[in-house]
Protein backbone atom coordinates (compact mmCIF):
# COMPACT_ATOMS: atom_id res chain seq x y z
CA UNK A 1 0.00 0.00 0.00
CA UNK A 2 2.81 2.48 -1.25
CA UNK A 3 -0.16 5.05 -2.16
CA UNK A 4 -1.55 6.03 1.76
CA UNK A 5 -0.73 8.80 2.97
CA UNK A 6 -0.48 8.60 6.56
CA UNK A 7 -2.70 11.99 8.25
CA UNK A 8 -2.70 11.09 11.45
CA UNK A 9 -1.13 8.53 14.13
CA UNK A 10 -2.01 9.08 17.51
CA UNK A 11 -1.65 6.75 20.66
CA UNK A 12 -2.92 7.62 23.27
CA UNK A 13 -1.50 5.59 26.78
CA UNK A 14 -4.18 5.95 28.66
CA UNK A 15 -8.20 7.35 27.93
CA UNK A 16 -9.12 9.48 30.55
CA UNK A 17 -12.60 9.33 31.97
CA UNK A 18 -14.64 11.33 29.93
CA UNK A 19 -13.03 10.63 26.87
CA UNK A 20 -13.90 7.43 27.14
CA UNK A 21 -16.96 8.05 27.88
CA UNK A 22 -17.79 10.39 25.06
CA UNK A 23 -15.90 7.77 22.44
CA UNK A 24 -18.55 5.20 23.71
CA UNK A 25 -21.34 7.01 22.79
CA UNK A 26 -20.82 7.39 19.47
CA UNK A 27 -19.02 4.15 18.96
CA UNK A 28 -20.54 1.78 16.61
CA UNK A 29 -17.90 -0.93 17.13
CA UNK A 30 -16.77 -2.52 20.95
CA UNK A 31 -16.48 0.30 23.58
CA UNK A 32 -13.42 1.86 25.19
CA UNK A 33 -12.92 1.80 29.03
CA UNK A 34 -10.97 4.36 30.88
CA UNK A 35 -7.29 2.74 31.31
CA UNK A 36 -7.52 1.18 27.72
CA UNK A 37 -4.60 2.68 25.41
CA UNK A 38 -6.06 4.07 22.10
CA UNK A 39 -4.55 4.45 18.89
CA UNK A 40 -5.99 6.69 15.94
CA UNK A 41 -5.70 6.66 12.57
CA UNK A 42 -6.47 8.74 9.88
CA UNK A 43 -5.36 8.10 5.77
CA UNK A 44 -6.10 8.90 2.61
CA UNK A 45 -7.73 7.41 0.09
CA UNK A 46 -10.29 6.50 2.50
CA UNK A 47 -10.83 3.11 1.43
CA UNK A 48 -7.35 2.22 2.73
CA UNK A 49 -8.58 2.10 6.30
CA UNK A 50 -10.49 -1.19 5.89
CA UNK A 51 -7.33 -3.22 4.71
CA UNK A 52 -5.92 -1.68 7.59
CA UNK A 53 -8.75 -2.22 10.25
CA UNK A 54 -8.29 -5.84 9.06
CA UNK A 55 -4.53 -5.72 9.52
CA UNK A 56 -4.77 -4.72 13.25
CA UNK A 57 -7.81 -7.23 14.27
CA UNK A 58 -5.92 -10.33 12.79
CA UNK A 59 -2.45 -9.63 13.78
CA UNK A 60 -3.16 -8.58 17.40
CA UNK A 61 -5.85 -8.65 20.50
CA UNK A 62 -7.51 -4.87 19.39
CA UNK A 63 -10.67 -4.10 19.39
CA UNK A 64 -12.29 -1.77 16.97
CA UNK A 65 -14.50 1.05 18.52
CA UNK A 66 -14.75 3.26 15.44
CA UNK A 67 -14.48 3.28 11.75
CA UNK A 68 -15.68 6.61 9.38
CA UNK A 69 -15.03 6.25 5.77
CA UNK A 70 -15.92 9.34 4.18
CA UNK A 71 -15.27 10.83 1.16
CA UNK A 72 -11.81 12.53 1.20
CA UNK A 73 -10.73 10.42 4.43
CA UNK A 74 -10.84 7.38 6.27
CA UNK A 75 -10.66 7.02 10.00
CA UNK A 76 -10.17 4.22 12.93
CA UNK A 77 -9.76 3.77 16.38
CA UNK A 78 -8.47 0.43 18.51
CA UNK A 79 -8.02 -0.28 21.76
CA UNK A 80 -6.98 -2.29 24.17
CA UNK A 81 -6.23 -2.70 27.98
CA UNK A 82 -2.37 -3.29 27.00
CA UNK A 83 -1.06 -1.12 25.58
CA UNK A 84 1.92 -3.40 24.02
CA UNK A 85 -1.29 -4.87 22.07
CA UNK A 86 -1.86 -1.42 20.25
CA UNK A 87 1.53 -0.70 20.07
CA UNK A 88 1.73 -3.81 18.21
CA UNK A 89 -1.27 -3.50 15.85
CA UNK A 90 0.22 0.22 15.02
CA UNK A 91 3.37 -1.30 13.70
CA UNK A 92 1.37 -3.87 11.94
CA UNK A 93 0.31 -0.76 10.14
CA UNK A 94 2.79 1.28 9.21
CA UNK A 95 4.57 -1.98 7.97
CA UNK A 96 2.16 -2.43 5.65
CA UNK A 97 1.79 1.14 4.02
CA UNK A 98 5.84 1.35 4.00
CA UNK A 99 6.15 4.42 6.68
CA UNK A 100 6.86 5.11 10.00
CA UNK A 101 5.80 7.77 12.40
CA UNK A 102 7.50 10.65 11.25
CA UNK A 103 5.84 10.60 7.89
CA UNK A 104 2.38 11.14 9.67
CA UNK A 105 1.02 14.76 8.79
CA UNK A 106 1.97 17.65 10.74
CA UNK A 107 -0.37 18.58 13.70
CA UNK A 108 -1.90 22.26 12.64
CA UNK A 109 -4.16 24.28 15.07
CA UNK A 110 -6.39 25.99 13.41
CA UNK A 111 -8.39 28.14 15.73
CA UNK A 112 -8.41 28.14 20.02
CA UNK A 113 -9.95 30.68 22.34
CA UNK A 114 -11.14 30.81 25.96
CA UNK A 115 -14.50 32.58 26.09
CA UNK A 116 -15.33 33.61 29.43
CA UNK A 117 -18.48 33.56 31.70
CA UNK A 118 -20.73 32.11 28.35
CA UNK A 119 -24.17 33.72 28.55
CA UNK A 120 -27.38 31.78 28.90
CA UNK A 121 -28.27 31.97 25.47
CA UNK A 122 -25.31 30.76 24.03
CA UNK A 123 -25.13 28.11 26.65
CA UNK A 124 -28.50 26.95 25.55
CA UNK A 125 -27.60 27.24 21.66
CA UNK A 126 -24.10 24.78 22.26
CA UNK A 127 -26.49 22.34 24.51
CA UNK A 128 -28.98 22.07 21.74
CA UNK A 129 -26.22 21.38 19.32
CA UNK A 130 -24.47 19.02 21.52
CA UNK A 131 -25.78 15.31 21.83
CA UNK A 132 -23.22 13.50 23.37
CA UNK A 133 -21.00 15.12 26.22
CA UNK A 134 -21.80 17.17 29.03
CA UNK A 135 -24.02 20.40 29.01
CA UNK A 136 -23.00 23.85 28.90
CA UNK A 137 -23.66 25.85 32.27
CA UNK A 138 -23.84 29.69 32.35
CA UNK A 139 -21.13 31.92 33.54
CA UNK A 140 -18.50 28.52 32.84
CA UNK A 141 -15.76 29.64 30.71
CA UNK A 142 -15.61 27.75 27.60
CA UNK A 143 -12.50 26.37 25.78
CA UNK A 144 -12.44 25.48 22.16
CA UNK A 145 -9.50 24.38 20.10
CA UNK A 146 -10.01 22.83 15.86
CA UNK A 147 -7.13 21.33 14.70
CA UNK A 148 -6.19 20.12 11.19
CA UNK A 149 -6.06 16.59 10.61
CA UNK A 150 -9.28 16.35 12.61
CA UNK A 151 -7.87 13.06 14.54
CA UNK A 152 -5.34 14.80 16.70
CA UNK A 153 -8.62 16.23 18.44
CA UNK A 154 -8.80 13.41 20.11
CA UNK A 155 -5.34 13.22 21.71
CA UNK A 156 -5.33 17.05 22.40
CA UNK A 157 -9.20 16.07 24.46
CA UNK A 158 -7.22 13.63 26.34
CA UNK A 159 -4.21 15.77 27.16
CA UNK A 160 -6.47 18.49 28.03
CA UNK A 161 -8.34 16.25 30.82
CA UNK A 162 -5.23 14.88 32.24
CA UNK A 163 -3.80 17.96 32.64
CA UNK A 164 -7.39 20.18 33.77
CA UNK A 165 -9.86 20.22 36.21
CA UNK A 166 -12.14 20.55 32.88
CA UNK A 167 -15.60 19.07 31.66
CA UNK A 168 -16.17 17.53 28.22
CA UNK A 169 -18.90 19.44 26.02
CA UNK A 170 -18.30 18.23 23.10
CA UNK A 171 -15.64 16.54 20.28
CA UNK A 172 -15.74 15.70 17.01
CA UNK A 173 -13.23 13.97 15.30
CA UNK A 174 -13.88 13.66 11.31
CA UNK A 175 -13.83 15.97 8.46
CA UNK A 176 -11.29 18.43 7.71
CA UNK A 177 -11.02 19.70 11.32
CA UNK A 178 -11.51 18.40 14.71
CA UNK A 179 -13.16 20.45 17.13
CA UNK A 180 -13.19 20.33 20.64
CA UNK A 181 -15.32 22.51 23.55
CA UNK A 182 -14.64 22.17 27.24
CA UNK A 183 -15.92 24.14 30.18
CA UNK A 184 -14.44 25.16 33.94
CA UNK A 185 -13.22 27.46 35.22
CA UNK A 186 -11.38 30.35 34.12
CA UNK A 187 -8.09 28.88 35.56
CA UNK A 188 -8.94 25.51 34.72
CA UNK A 189 -10.12 26.56 30.69
CA UNK A 190 -6.38 28.03 30.52
CA UNK A 191 -4.76 25.06 31.96
CA UNK A 192 -6.40 22.60 29.69
CA UNK A 193 -5.59 24.89 26.41
CA UNK A 194 -1.81 24.80 27.96
CA UNK A 195 -2.10 21.20 27.90
CA UNK A 196 -3.66 20.31 24.28
CA UNK A 197 -0.79 22.67 22.74
CA UNK A 198 1.94 21.05 24.86
CA UNK A 199 0.88 17.70 24.15
CA UNK A 200 0.10 19.01 20.06
CA UNK A 201 3.87 20.22 20.25
CA UNK A 202 5.55 17.26 21.53
CA UNK A 203 3.07 15.25 18.49
CA UNK A 204 5.34 17.26 16.14
CA UNK A 205 8.41 16.74 17.47
CA UNK A 206 8.22 13.06 17.29
CA UNK A 207 7.76 13.78 13.61
CA UNK A 208 10.45 16.05 12.88
CA UNK A 209 8.43 18.99 12.55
Amino acid sequence: MDNVNLRVYSFIDSLQPQLASYLGTSSQGFLPIPGDACLWIEVSPSMAVHRLSDIALKQTNVRLGQQVVERAFGSMEIHYSNQSEVQAAGGAILQEIRQDISQRDQCKIAWKEIISAITPDHATLINRQVRMGSMMIPGKSMFILETEPAGYIVYAANEAEKGAHVTLVDMKAFGSFGRLIMMGSEAETQQAMFAAERAIANLNQQSGY
